[in-house]
């Protein structure tokens, strides 16, 4: 039987819409796992970014012992179990790259209040391997080269992200209500972009992420546009 299922673009897919995970750290002496949820972002590449206190457990076991775990689901309405997962294993460590801070800000926008008290740090977690779980015969183990983006052609995209999706915000807000409503079938609502990639774009309305891949890869902003406009048509024919 034929099937449409990629585990690449699922655990993407993943990736980017998570706004929370589960996050398993080494408890320091005994090795004992310790579990406890944390809000998520992703860094242009895919890479997950958190911020978390050095008074929390799970800093200090960073702190400790850098290996983790991170789990992101889709928080699937019913049966969690029916829904798809992604473990991802790695190392976290601090990040001062300011284009984490911003993206990372831009999707948990609450997080501004304390992200600059003297206990919370940024973090990236660098990934080693992944497995994903998708449903029944869709149970999957990935690199990193299979869920994350090569940028190495992207630096004139990256550098207009920030910009571009402001302008989307002011100026093509009706846009963004179309790809979420239209070309993704989310319910109406205060739909936002909070951010690009060579492969798509992200969107946002209050805790709910959506994200619109791309049909093929843009690498500039002139290119993003043209993307941008053609889907924007694509959202009115429907």
């Amino acid at each position: 039987m034929q099937t449409d299922f990629d585990p690449k673009i699922a655990a993407k897919k993943l990736l980017r819409e998570a706004r929370s995970g589960a996050l398993a750290t080494l408890m320091p002496g005994s090795g004992d796992p310790y579990c406890s949820l944390v809000n998520v972002a992703s860094a242009a590449d895919g890479t997950p970014l958190l911020l978390i206190s050095k008074l929390a457990v799970h800093t200090k076991n960073v702190i400790a012992d850098s290996r983790v775990s991170l789990m992101l689901d889709e928080r699937k309405e019913g049966d969690p179990l029916e829904g798809a997962r992604v473990m991802l294993m790695g190392r976290a460590a601090i990040t001062t790259d300011e284009n984490d801070r911003r993206r990372y800000l831009a999707r948990q926008p609450e997080a501004a209040m304390f992200a600059d008290f003297g206990d919370f740090a940024f973090y990236k977690v660098t990934i080693s391997s992944a497995h994903l779980v998708a449903g029944f015969g869709r149970i999957v183990d990935l690199k990193p080269q299979d869920i994350l983006l090569d940028l190495s052609d992207a630096g004139d995209l990256l550098a207009s992200e920030e910009r571009a999706s402001a302008h989307m915000n002011e100026d093509h807000a009706d846009a963004c209500r179309l790809y979420a409503t239209k070309l993704l079938g989310a319910p109406d609502g205060d739909w936002r972009c909070v951010g690009f990639d060579p492969e798509g774009l992200e969107l946002q309305n209050g805790r709910v992420a959506l994200r619109l891949p791309f049909p093929q890869r843009v690498d500039g902003s002139g290119p993003l546009r043209v993307m941008l406009v053609k889907l924007a048509q694509e959202a009115r024919a429907v």
